[in-house]
C-alpha cells in the first residue's frame, strides 16, 4: 500500500508544530493509517496556536452526510435575510421518505408538519435523511451552492437529495457534470470543511448569535463512532457520514490543549459494516485522538 505524502504546516506561520513535534504526529499517522487498506484524507488545525496538519487535505473526497453542515449554514443564511422563517411548517410526504439515518422516514406519518429547526435539528443531530430532503424541497441545492460561493466556499458543491427508490431528484448544476456523479449527494475537501468548522466557531457565518445555534446543535449529534469515540468528557462538535465503502466525520474538539478543528475521510473500505465498529469509524477514532495529541498547545 503506498502510504500517502503528509502535508505539514504552512510556511511563515509563526505558531506551527516545529520539526521535532510534527515527525512523532507523522510517524504515528503513517503507522496508524496504514493499518487499514482505504484512502484518507484529513485536514486539522488547533484553532488557538494555528497549528496545522494535513493528508490530501486539499483533495475532493466524497462528502456523504457531512455536505448537511454546509446545507445547515445555507438555511441560517436564508432565515437571516427574510427568505425563511424557523418557525414555518415542513410537511412530511411520502416523496421525501427515504431510508438509512434517522427516524422521519419509518416513524412518521404522511402529512405530518414539522417547524425549519426541528427538521434542521434532525438533519444534523441524527443524520435524518427524510429531513434533508424535506430541507431540499424548500431550499435547493443550487441555493447551497450559490451561498457557498458567496462566502469563498469554492470546493464543495451539494448535488442532489438523498436516494429513495426512485430516480434521483433535486439535482443540482454541479451534480448534472459528468465529473460529479462519482460523489453521491456532495463533494468536498477536509480543508474546505475545517474552514467552514473555523469560521462558525469565530463566529463569522451568517452571525455570532447564528454560529453558537450551530455549533450547539453539532454538539448535540448523536454519532458518536468517530471522532467523538476517544474524547468521553470532552465536548465535540461534529458532523458524521457513512456509506458502505466510506466513514467521515469534521468537527471540533473543545480539549483543554485546544480547540482542533478537524476533518478525516476514509474511502474504499472493503467490506459493509453497518456496526459501531467499522474499521473506518474505529481509525478515525484514533488518528482524531493522535491529531489532539500531536497539535497540542504546550
Amino acid at each position: 500500500m503506498r502510504l500517502p505524502v503528509l502535508r505539514s504546516v504552512p510556511i511563515g506561520l509563526i505558531l506551527a508544530l516545529s520539526c521535532a513535534r510534527a515527525q512523532p504526529l507523522e510517524s504515528a499517522l503513517r503507522e496508524r493509517i496504514a493499518q487499514l487498506p482505504a484512502t484518507v484524507s484529513l485536514y486539522a488545525k488547533n484553532l488557538d496556536t494555528g497549528a496545522t496538519f494535513g493528508i490530501h487535505g486539499a483533495e475532493p473526497v466524497r462528502t456523504a452526510s457531512t455536505i448537511k453542515l454546509a446545507v445547515m449554514m445555507a438555511v441560517f443564511d436564508a432565515v437571516a435575510h427574510g427568505q425563511a422563517k424557523f418557525d414555518e411548517p415542513l410537511t412530511i410526504t411520502p416523496q421525501e421518505k427515504v431510508s438509512g439515518s434517522g427516524v422521519l422516514g419509518t416513524e412518521f406519518s404522511d402529512h405530518v408538519q414539522l417547524p425549519l429547526r426541528d427538521v434542521m435539528h434532525l438533519m444534523i443531530v441524527l443524520s435524518d435523511n427524510t429531513a434533508t430532503n424535506m430541507i431540499f424541497e424548500r431550499f435547493t441545492a443550487d441555493s447551497v451552492n450559490a451561498y457557498l460561493d458567496r462566502i469563498g466556499i469554492k470546493n464543495t458543491r451539494s448535488m442532489r437529495k438523498i436516494l429513495g427508490s426512485g430516480p434521483a431528484r433535486g439535482i443540482s448544476a454541479a451534480g448534472k457534470l459528468p465529473e460529479n456523479a462519482k460523489f453521491g449527494i456532495g463533494k468536498s475537501t477536509p480543508l474546505d470543511m475545517v474552514t467552514m468548522l473555523e469560521r462558525i466557531e469565530r463566529g463569522e457565518i451568517v452571525s455570532p448569535d447564528a454560529s453558537k445555534e450551530m455549533i450547539a446543535v453539532l454538539k448535540r449529534n448523536q454519532d458518536n463512532t468517530g471522532i467523538a469515540r476517544r474524547f468521553d468528557g470532552v465536548p465535540v462538535a461534529h458532523k458524521t457520514g457513512a456509506l458502505d465503502a466510506l466513514r467521515a466525520d469534521v468537527g471540533i474538539v473543545y480539549a483543554k490543549t485546544g480547540r482542533v478543528a478537524m476533518a478525516i475521510y476514509v474511502d474504499g473500505i472493503a467490506k459493509p459494516d453497518w456496526s459501531p465498529d467499522n474499521p473506518g469509524s474505529v481509525l478515525i477514532a484514533d488518528v482524531a485522538k493522535l491529531l489532539l495529541d500531536g497539535l497540542a498547545a504546550n
